[in-house]
């Protein structure tokens, strides 16, 4: 049976499903980048500073998330950054895919030219073969670029993709 997802922007009454996604994989310590849990309050702050964030949802369940925004500022403003999470038990069902394809239609929408990942987990190779089946390109390689929640140092990788649009042909 296939699955019906439809990817929207989040609204108010999704932030407990989706800081509870968020937050679990925080407390993995294995791909995200943060150590602290977001509360209710800090997580309405945090998803409503993003340029753009969005759901993954089917049936009225929020199976997946993304933030969206500028990777930097100024002159380099026009490269936008993105982190994807997918619910703990939704993984492999091709959610992050469909969170990644709206990602890159979304920057497009908002001008920005290319979508870069600063630190993809090498030992995220669901991610990396992702990214590599979507047509990113490995920038490089971070030696011990990201400490895990074992302390265990791992390297990270660098990806990007220029966006098709109108403008960016």
């Amino acid at each position: 049976m296939e699955m019906t997802i439809h990817i929207r922007e989040y609204t108010r009454h999704d932030l407990l499903e989706m800081s509870t996604i968020w937050n679990d994989i925080v407390e993995e310590g294995i791909a995200f980048p943060q150590e602290d849990l977001l509360t209710m309050e800090a997580a309405a702050s945090f998803f409503a500073e993003q340029s753009y964030t969005g759901v993954a949802e089917e049936k009225g369940e929020i199976l997946g998330l993304y933030i969206l925004h500028p990777n930097n500022v100024g002159r380099c403003d026009h490269i936008a950054n993105a982190s994807y999470g997918v619910k703990s038990g939704q993984r492999g069902k091709h959610i992050g895919e469909k969170l990644v394809v709206d990602s890159l239609q979304v920057a497009g929408a908002f001008g920005f030219r290319i979508l870069q990942f600063n630190a993809v987990v090498a030992s995220n190779q669901g991610a990396i073969h992702l990214y590599q089946k979507l047509g990113f390109a490995e920038l490089g390689v971070i030696p011990g670029g990201f400490r895990q929640k074992d302390e265990q140092y791992v390297d990270i990788l660098s990806f990007y993709k220029e966006i098709q649009t109108e403008t960016n042909p």
